[in-house]
């Protein structure tokens, strides 16, 4: 496959380029206010130290917008160093003060995969979060094929009752699109799969599981007026289903991917905040289900941008948007060009599928 190629071909040159990180400069922690199932409170971030996303580090090359691998150490991190960076950030926020908190661990890749995440190390981090006494939501991230009844029975035989969310980038429910733009390596199928796996454990078990679907605007080969179409699909498409949440995000130009490289050839742009705005109003004003929107990048040159009057202003209602899941209204004399670019960013697109990409 020709994005499976190119996609291998520069994420090894990432990798030759890279200077190796240690797990202490891989983990990292913040807490502020979130969105969470019963409604705003505070929250702990904590990235844990991984070797990696298996499917980036592995044959097929990753996706083509995510440098996760920049992020890890590319080599397996033994137990009790994980756990001892853990307990370190735990440490450094203020989280007893609070009667209920919620906790998303990432891990870079997925919470779920033991060769990332080692069981023993899971398990220890569950156990220290329910002996807290105040976390009453964790919050996970993982590919679909690790979502497994075996693992679940063993994380809840730990965290009894607690909320249990498990986020899947399933990025769009365009199969072409994910398995040829994205490169993503499973289908919607497997999606659903995951998802119904979670109700169903839900319903026989009784397990607290939720599912959250991240949902990527504007991949590579995509005009700005198809990824707003293609976004709010997909967020119909998995209210259709069941998800319990949906995170949208818009691409941010990383380094060492697929998408900087046609970005640098000047044949990608992220798309407008307007774009961003627009597929958030929509989701929010037709459909019932909780909706973020994350604005990591926005306003930079390698992140979705407007003009230079409204990006501030703009980032910070999505964020105070996001708490509320109210709409955005906000005008700028830009906007009349955004609406032009979309209305004429099909005008002489080929109904015709990319086969090759001339890129190397």
């Amino acid at each position: 496959m020709e994005i499976e190629n190119l996609t291998k071909e520069i994420r090894q040159r990432a990798f030759e380029r890279k200077e190796p990180k240690t797990p202490e400069q891989v983990g990292t922690s913040w807490y502020n206010d979130d969105l969470t199932y019963n409604g705003v409170a505070k929250t702990l971030f904590i990235i844990l130290p991984t070797p990696g996303c298996a499917w980036a580090i592995g044959d097929s090359g990753g996706c083509t917008m995510c440098s996760y691998v920049s992020d890890c150490t590319l080599e397996p991190i033994d137990t009790e160093t994980i756990l001892e960076i853990f307990h370190n950030h735990l440490q450094r926020h203020p989280i007893d003060e609070e009667d209920k908190i919620s906790v998303k661990l990432f891990a870079s890749g997925s919470f779920l995969n033991p060769y990332e995440l080692p069981k023993k190390a899971r398990n220890e981090i569950l156990k220290t979060l329910m002996e807290l006494g105040n976390v009453t939501e964790i919050i996970v991230e993982s590919r679909p094929e690790y979502v497994r009844e075996e693992y679940l029975d063993e994380i809840f035989n730990i965290i009894g009752d607690t909320l249990f969310e498990i986020s899947i980038g399933l990025e769009t429910s365009n199969d072409y699109t994910r398995l040829n733009k994205i490169n993503k390596g499973f289908t919607t199928k497997d999606f659903e799969n995951a998802v119904k796996l979670t109700q169903n454990l839900a319903k026989t078990k009784g397990y607290n599981l939720k599912s959250k679907a991240y949902i990527f605007v504007k991949p590579i080969l995509v005009s700005e007026k198809q990824a707003i179409t293609e976004a709010i699909e997909t967020a119909t498409y998995c209210n259709s289903i069941g998800v319990n949440r949906l995170s949208f995000c818009p691409a941010t130009i990383h380094s060492g991917t697929v998408i900087e490289r046609f970005w640098r050839k000047g044949a990608y742009q992220p798309p407008w905040i307007w774009s961003c705005i627009e597929i958030i109003n929509t989701v929010r004003d037709k459909l019932d289900i909780p909706a973020l929107l994350d604005t990591s990048g926005f306003g930079s040159r390698r992140g979705p941008y407007n003009c230079k009057k409204c990006n501030k202003d703009l980032k910070h209602m999505i964020i105070a948007n996001n708490l509320t899941q109210t709409k955005i209204e906000y005008d700028c004399e830009c906007k009349n060009e955004w609406l032009a670019q979309v209305e004429n960013s099909d005008m002489n697109f080929s109904t015709v599928e990319v086969k090759n990409i001339p890129l190397y």
